[in-house]
């Protein structure tokens, strides 16, 4: 601060004496005083408290003008360049053009007012003279790669700044026009861009930029009389044949500043530009730009594209045009509600030049520039879009040609299509009929897939464009396409013919099969049209491939709407005469067969077609699949997945026999509780001899609930295969409880709308929907198993749940004394016990015990667990004969009485 006071006293003396001094001693005082102020500033950390600062910089700012127009008087253009250089440069004890110009550069950063003073000294139209030397004129001893001294770039970077600061101001711009320098340089960057100084390119475009951003009424006029732009673009087109693309594109982006900033003033230099072939040198120029390597020009060939889309909207007069909108139309679509904000397309022939380019050019980024062009002008306003259509069709007629483009270019047009109707709401029936024309050709296989993708998302968008699609044709097309296909699926069936189903034809393939999906969803008519077609036969064909599953079920289920007999006879087919190593295909099948199974109407077909029979046989075909370790080809599939299935399979009976009296019976008197009992005791992880052992005294007890947190917390070292037996005891008691069915539908509604993952879900319920996956160290039991199980002490007569399904419990009677294992004969009986507890837990209430009365259980536990009741010692004698006495009391099976 106190530097600043005594730097402030010394001015105000200068001041005082100044108008009593010749003007050479008023000047070397001023001299004199810049270090010290310099000096002040570099140590206050540009921190300034003095209150002459405007006068200072007018003083300071006329003295540079004044040396400059010295240095510049009566000298030829490359001496007078050399003079400035030197000027500028001077060390030592001539110093003076740097300490003005630093002091200056300092200056023009601190405030408006002192910004003002500084271009009311006449150092604008100086500087703009300079910078037309240095530009115009590159120095003999510059080296030919442009590269500049530390020097050279110092001064540089302090003029360019300061004439940014001047040149923002419009009194700034205004200060220019008394001298012909500014249309001198404009034509200058148009006419020597080859020539001129490379180090002053880019600082010179920098400049005229910001001068482009401050044109005033005036500047425009001066512009306009001296015909700037007309010379301009005339010289441009000189230097289009003849520069490198890249170069032009940064001369030409100058030019165009200047008419684009200048249209909200005045419209003089656009008429100017479009008079003079504006819009015809741009297309050249940019077509040239074709085949540029990445980042080359890339910001200027970008900076011309974005102002060419400006222009677009500039114009005297709204377009005036009535176009037929061709129904059907989404509902929520109503054009006469469509509004303008005021962006809108005035400017055909700035628009027919983007449009042009994209029809001429099939270079990738030039192309994708376009569309994204498009893309940003329907952006401003959705009128847009109708206005161009209405007009010069540009999608209609890009949709001719787009298979010749690169395939990223290919995916951004037909997202730019479905953006018609998922953004605008509106149904481009005319467009729409060109793209069918693409897919039905199938010029490029690669544009098919891209265009069929895009009609997908439309079709999943609304039914509304399952009727288009139908009426269109499209529906039988695809389905003509699948039939061919499905043949030569049919007949390489077992071989591998090289190149088929490869690459984009096996996606194209996928994404037909799930547009007749879309199709079909929800549509009994077009389900209707593919029967009528005969494609049934040739649709499950698809079945066998992973990559056409899931849209060629969506079909399946969907035609089961008409006739669940068929659907039926192919999904239980395909499980029976599926191989052992196809367990996706059987997982698969069987979540599809679950979402059908909760129409009970579907539950008569699933019986006549065998399904109870089918499901079964998938269990008995899995015979050793849990065995610890495993062996052969179990060994690779993992034992989590096969649980999986046993998990599904039980699953798909449960939801069979859900509420349908005509099932249960069926499946109780045919015996397929014990054959479902026989087939589970064969997996591998039960004793398969099933005698029970000599009875050890136990030394401890634990119910069921602590014995599954004991195993799946890993408290103790429980083996492999007992853990797979308490997962499938868990699968029967929630059979046995008629709930099985529901859990499955619950996980894959969720999955399906994507809410979450199998492996992200967390919580107890997730646990308890796919428990086979929390088979794994460290997973808890989840909280459900415990509501499950229970403690059969802390259940009251009523609180239990009601038995649905009692010949689930029978099945886990006859696996009792399959839960043995001679390697833990301690461990084996403990867990009989907490089974047969649990069981005992099972008919406390008079509700369940009603059930079970004719389930045949009493039989069961006699001739499954005789040995145990016989021995009085035996840890099981206890349990089981309780549960023979609940039961017995509403018996009426006298024999087993007996």
């Amino acid at each position: 601060t106190l530097q600043w006071e005594t730097l402030g006293r010394q001015f105000v003396e200068y001041e005082q004496m100044a108008p009593f001094l010749i003007p050479e001693e008023q000047q070397r005082r001023l001299l004199d005083f810049l270090p010290l102020f310099l000096k002040t500033w570099e140590q206050s950390a540009g921190v300034m408290v003095f209150p002459n600062i405007q006068l200072l910089a007018s003083e300071a700012s006329k003295l540079l003008t004044k040396e400059i127009k010295r240095n510049l008087n009566g000298k030829p253009a490359e001496e007078a360049r050399l003079a400035l250089e030197q000027l500028l440069q001077q060390k030592g004890e001539a110093e003076d053009g740097r300490l003005l110009l630093k002091s200056v550069y300092l200056l023009s950063q601190t405030d408006l007012r002192t910004m003002w003073n500084i271009i009311g000294s006449g150092l604008p139209a100086a500087l703009m003279q300079c910078l037309y030397l240095f530009f115009t004129f590159p120095l003999k001893k510059a080296s030919d790669d442009g590269e500049t001294s530390e020097d050279d770039s110092q001064t540089q970077e302090m003029l360019v700044k300061i004439m940014l600061n001047m040149y923002r101001e419009e009194q700034g711009v205004e200060a220019l026009l008394a001298a012909d320098k500014l249309q001198s340089l404009i034509i200058a960057t148009a006419t020597l861009w080859d020539q001129c100084s490379h180090s002053w390119k880019a600082p010179t475009g920098r400049v005229l930029r910001t001068i482009s951003k401050a044109q005033t009424k005036n500047s425009i006029v001066y512009l306009q009389a001296v015909d700037c732009i007309k010379i301009a673009v005339q010289n441009l087109f000189k230097l289009a044949d003849t520069l490198p693309a890249c170069d032009v594109c940064e001369a030409a982006s100058i030019v165009l500043c200047f008419v684009k900033d200048s249209y909200p003033i005045s419209s003089a230099l656009l008429t100017e530009f479009e008079n003079n072939d504006g819009y015809q040198l741009l297309l050249k120029i940019l077509l040239r730009c074709e085949g540029l390597q990445q980042n080359e020009g890339d910001s200027y060939l970008d900076e011309i594209l974005d102002m060419l889309t400006c222009l677009t909207t500039c114009g005297k007069n709204e377009l005036k045009v009535s176009g037929n909108i061709v129904h059907p139309q989404l509902p929520h679509f109503d054009f006469e509600c469509t509004r303008s904000s005021g962006m809108t397309v005035k400017n055909l022939q700035a628009f027919q030049v983007l449009q042009s380019i994209f029809q001429k050019s099939n270079d990738q980024h030039l192309c994708g520039r376009i569309l994204a062009a498009i893309g940003t002008i329907w952006a401003w306003d959705t009128v847009n879009f109708f206005l161009l259509e209405w007009t010069l069709q540009p999608i209609n007629q890009f949709t001719d040609i787009i298979h010749f483009k690169p395939h990223p270019v290919q995916v951004q047009f037909f997202r730019l299509v479905e953006s018609i109707v998922l953004d605008l709401s509106y149904v481009p029936h005319e467009i729409l009929k060109k793209v069918q024309y693409l897919i039905k050709e199938n010029i490029v296989p690669f544009c098919t897939l891209t265009a069929l993708r895009c009609l997908l998302t439309m079709t999943k968008k609304d039914l509304l464009f399952s009727d288009i699609f139908r009426d269109s044709g499209l529906l039988g097309l695809l389905l003509a396409l699948l039939r061919k296909q499905a043949k030569i699926l049919r007949k390489s069936a077992g071989t591998h013919l090289p190149g088929l189903e490869e690459g984009t034809e096996k996606e194209l393939n996928a994404v037909m099969l799930k547009m007749v999906a879309a199709l079909t969803a929800g549509s009994v008519r077009n389900t209707v049209v593919l029967k009528d077609y005969g494609m049934v036969p040739y649709i499950k064909i698809f079945l066998d491939d992973e990559c056409y599953r899931s849209a060629t079920l969506s079909i399946l289920e969907q035609l089961s709407v008409l006739n669940y007999e068929e659907y039926m006879s192919i999904i239980i087919g395909a499980l029976c005469s599926s191989t052992q190593g196809e367990l996706h295909l059987k997982l698969d099948l069987l979540k599809s067969l679950l979402k059908i199974l909760e129409s009970p109407k579907s539950h008569s077909a699933f019986r006549m077609c065998s399904g109870f029979n089918g499901l079964l046989s998938l269990l008995s075909d899995m015979e050793g699949a849990l065995q610890d370790p495993p062996s052969g080809l179990w060994a690779a599939v993992g034992q989590n997945c096969i649980l999986e299935l046993v998990f599904y399979t039980l699953q798909g009976i449960t939801a069979a026999l859900h509420l349908d009296p005509v099932n249960s019976n069926f499946f109780q008197k045919n015996g397929l509780f014990e054959k479902m009992a026989e087939d589970l005791g064969s997996l591998g992880c039960f004793w398969t001899q099933g005698e029970w052992q000599i009875p050890l005294s136990l030394e401890k007890t634990r119910t069921f609930a602590e014995f599954l947190d004991a195993a799946f917390c890993f408290s103790e070292p429980f083996p492999m295969w007992l853990k797979n037996c308490i997962w499938i005891l868990y699968f029967l008691d929630h059979m046995a409880k008629g709930t099985l069915h529901l859990e499955s539908y619950f996980k894959e509604k969720k999955r399906e709308r994507g809410e979450t993952s199998r492996d992200d879900q967390e919580g107890p319920q997730a646990q308890e929907e796919h428990p086979a996956a929390f088979n794994r160290p460290g997973n808890k039991l989840p909280a459900s198993a415990y509501r499950l199980w229970g403690n059969p002490e802390e259940k009251g007569e009523t609180g239990d749940c009601a038995i649905v399904h009692p010949g689930a419990v029978c099945v886990m009677v006859r696996l009792l004394p399959k839960l043995y294992n001679e390697g833990h004969a301690q461990l084996s009986q403990e867990i009989q016990c907490a089974v047969v507890a649990h069981i005992q837990s099972l008919v406390k209430s008079e509700k369940s015990r009603q059930v079970m009365c004719g389930s045949g259980l009493l039989s069961t536990i006699v001739t499954t667990c005789q040995d145990a009741f016989r021995n009085e010692s035996h840890p099981l004698h206890l349990p089981l004969t309780r549960v023979f006495e609940k039961l017995a009391s509403q018996a009426v099976e006298p024999d087993i009485l007996r």
